[in-house]
């Protein structure tokens, strides 16, 4: 793999399904993995086999039908963990078993309880045994945002040394900032060489508490991580995953930035996100970035009248680069005179520069009292001479 690509590892599967109301069955998650074979994932996370017979039947049942990206089963650092992931997996073409373990104090306290010393012996004993079992391991240590430098890189150094080719640094709570992630990233990087020297991939994976897993994902990736984990929608635990369409349109839109490759199709992410959202209970929210409804929908006067003289003037991407529908102007109180001369002519109704001011007061002041103005609204408004006068009608704006 070049060192200037970045590898997408999904989870829409896994962590995603975990979010409430994101339940998937096994024909749904095929469904879902076929989808983003079709994106171009370069990693599917199909489940976690251990949590139930539904997930392993899931994971095995992806394996045989999904053929171009690697499946990956998650996996506690628990021998009958890593055991059943092998068995879920045994028909992938690539398989890979993605072991995690805490790695912060507080998790060590207080939900395994086990000292530092007993969760290294554990990081290595699971790393081995997974690796005995398949070529490709991946280990996380859990909460490693918040865990001490120091003993993050010992268990980080640990699993290298036990045979894991990835190395995933979780921000699991959505705790950090940019600066601070990238730093991490850098840190463990320098202070092991064998990270750099074997060619062992480092990865992200960012929740969204704070509202950072995409902007921290991207701070990852300037800063050497190869891998970046990720959900369709930014779906999963609490506040989410990061986004796979945000970063992904990100690293494309801002490429002289970041100079990275992927093997993203953007042009399927709005389908992608469809899909998604015919399975689970919810689309994305409206205002959602790249795949919401309004995502290339322009209200404000000003940007419609930019809009109408060059798209680039409010759009930093074309819906067509990631397949999503035409930008489409919306009329309301903010919209202004160029707008609304634009969709009456659509409508086939030709004004002048005087009628359309007369229009456009009626105009405002309907839309102060309605919040969503229609085509026969418009047309209501237009005295009889000009509805006398019209043409064909022509197509919706492009």
């Amino acid at each position: 793999m070049s060192s200037d690509h970045v590898a997408f590892f999904d989870t829409t599967l896994r962590d995603g399904e975990q979010s409430p109301g994101c339940s998937m069955t096994t024909q749904e998650k095929l469904t879902m993995a076929h989808a983003l074979e079709d994106l171009g994932v370069d990693i599917v996370e199909a489940g976690f086999a251990m949590a139930s017979e539904g997930d392993f039947a899931a994971i095995a049942t992806i394996t045989q039908a999904i053929r171009k990206p690697r499946i990956a089963s998650l996996a506690r650092a628990k021998t009958e963990d890593i055991q059943m992931a092998a068995r879920a997996l045994q028909f992938a073409d690539r398989a890979r078993i993605h072991v995690f373990l805490a790695s912060s104090d507080l998790h060590l306290e207080y939900k395994l309880k086990i000292s530092r010393q007993q969760a290294l012996d554990l990081a290595a004993e699971s790393v081995r045994l997974a690796r005995s079992l398949v070529d490709d391991v991946e280990f996380s240590p859990e909460d490693a945002t918040r865990s001490d430098r120091d003993y993050l890189v010992e268990m980080v150094r640990v699993a290298v040394e036990a045979g894991a080719t990835t190395i995933n640094m979780p921000d699991t709570v959505g705790y950090t900032t940019p600066e601070e992630y990238g730093q991490m990233f850098r840190e463990v990087r320098e202070r092991i060489p064998a990270i750099d020297e074997q060619g062992i991939v480092l990865s992200s994976h960012c929740h969204d508490d704070l509202g950072l897993a995409v902007a921290n994902s991207l701070a990852a990736i300037e800063n050497g991580a190869r891998q970046v984990e990720c959900t369709i929608n930014g779906i999963g635990e609490r506040a989410g995953n990061a986004a796979l369409e945000e970063i992904a349109a990100a690293l494309y839109v801002r490429g002289d930035r970041y100079g990275v490759t992927t093997a993203i199709k953007l042009d399927q992410l709005y389908s992608t996100s469809e899909v998604l959202g015919q399975i689970i209970t919810f689309r994305p929210s409206p205002n959602k970035a790249i795949v919401g409804a309004n995502a290339f929908a322009h209200e404000a006067g000003i940007h419609q009248h930019g809009m109408l003289a060059n798209p680039l003037c409010y759009e930093i991407m074309t819906p067509a680069l990631v397949g999503a529908p035409k930008s489409h102007l919306v009329l309301g109180k903010h919209s202004g005179h160029a707008a609304l001369r634009h969709r009456l002519e659509q409508l086939g109704f030709a004004v002048t520069r005087e009628e359309l001011t007369q229009i456009y007061y009626r105009f405002v002041a309907l839309a102060d009292r309605k919040k969503n103005i229609y085509d026969q609204d418009l047309i209501g408004l237009l005295p009889e001479q000009i509805r006398e006068k019209r043409c064909e009608p022509v197509s919706e704006l492009d």
